[in-house]
C-alpha cells in the first residue's frame, strides 16, 4: 500500500493518504494506514498485519483544468472531453490552496466520478501581500509571512516582494525558490 492507491476496506472505497510501516520491539510488524473515504467526509485509520488482504481498485487518471469558483464549488474541465464538473469544498479541501484558475492537475476517477485531486510536487504562485523587507537584514534564517494569490500563507525570505512569482511545495506549503522571469 502506498499513498494515492485506492482500496476497498469494509465494503467502502477509500484512498490511501498516508502509510507507516511499524516494527514494534515486541510482536509482529504491521502497516498503519490512514485513508480518506470516497463519498464520505471522514478518514479511516486501519492497522494491517502481513496476513491481511486488501482489495485494490482501479482508478482512471485524467488531466483536468481548474476554471473558477462559482460560489457553490470549484469548476473543473476534463481536458480530453471538455466536460465540466463541480467539486464541493469538502472534497477539494486544501488542494485548492495550490491551484490558481487555469491550472492543470491530474485527477483520479472511479466509475466516472472524481475521487482524488493529484497535485504536482510544487506549484508557482504569485505573492499578493507581504510586509516590505528590511534593508541590510542579512540574517540567514529570517523569514516573513506572505499571502499568495490562492489565499495560502507561507513564510518567505525578506527579499521577496508583492507581485513576485514563487515556487511552493505542495507537500507542506513551504517556500522553495523564486521563479525567474523570462
Amino acid at each position: 500500500m502506498k499513498p494515492g492507491m485506492a482500496v476497498t476496506i469494509d465494503g467502502k472505497l477509500c484512498v490511501v493518504v498516508k502509510t507507516d510501516h511499524v516494527k514494534p520491539g515486541k510482536g509482529p510488524a504491521y502497516v498503519q494506514a490512514r485513508m480518506r473515504e470516497v463519498g464520505g467526509t471522514g478518514f479511516v485509520d486501519k492497522r494491517l498485519n502481513s496476513s491481511d488482504t486488501v482489495e485494490g481498485t482501479h482508478l482512471d487518471r485524467r488531466e483536468a483544468e481548474y476554471l473558477y469558483n462559482d460560489g457553490t464549488g470549484y469548476v473543473f474541465m476534463d481536458t480530453e472531453t471538455f466536460d465540466q464538473f463541480t467539486l464541493n469544498e469538502d472534497f477539494a479541501g486544501d488542494a485548492m490552496l495550490y491551484l490558481s484558475p487555469n491550472a492543470s492537475t491530474a485527477m483520479l476517477f472511479h466509475d466516472g466520478n472524481p475521487v482524488v485531486i493529484e497535485l504536482p510536487g510544487s506549484v508557482e504562485l504569485q505573492v499578493t501581500d507581504t510586509p516590505p523587507g528590511i534593508k541590510g537584514a542579512t540574517v540567514t534564517n529570517q523569514l516573513k509571512e506572505a499571502t499568495l494569490e490562492t489565499g495560502l500563507k507561507t513564510r518567505v525570505p525578506p527579499f521577496i516582494e508583492v507581485g513576485e512569482m514563487i515556487k511552493v511545495s505542495t507537500a507542506d506549503g513551504s517556500y522553495m525558490s523564486r521563479v525567474k522571469s523570462e
